[in-house]
């Protein structure tokens, strides 16, 4: 099965000091709020091996155009609201959308 022409969508992110558990708490409910969208293959939640505060959300779909239209829409900015405030803005790209080009 080809995986090219899929994107994946990063989102980097710092849970509070006092917190470690905050984002991952605010990822399960995302992501089964986002269960069934079309287009969405998945999505992981990726913690620093060096730094716990320090995580990843990275979300495949089946095309760039299907992130894109989900991204347009209506639900996205509610439905992702709850990971917002832990976005770690001190990153240059906090957010990183790549359309995968090859896979082995």
């Amino acid at each position: 099965m080809s995986t090219a022409g899929r994107a994946r969508v990063m989102v980097w992110h710092r849970a509070p000091a006092d917190d470690a558990d905050a984002v991952a708490k605010a990822y399960d409910q995302i992501s089964r709020h986002l269960e069934g969208t079309p287009g969405l293959i998945g999505n992981e939640l990726l913690r620093s091996t060096k730094d716990p505060h320090r995580l990843v959300v990275l979300s495949e779909w089946e095309s760039l155009a299907a992130f894109r239209v989900w991204e347009e829409g209506v639900s996205h900015r509610p439905s992702t609201s709850p990971l917002r405030q832990y976005q770690d803005r001190e990153q240059e790209n906090f957010f990183e959308v790549f359309e995968v080009s090859a896979a082995f």
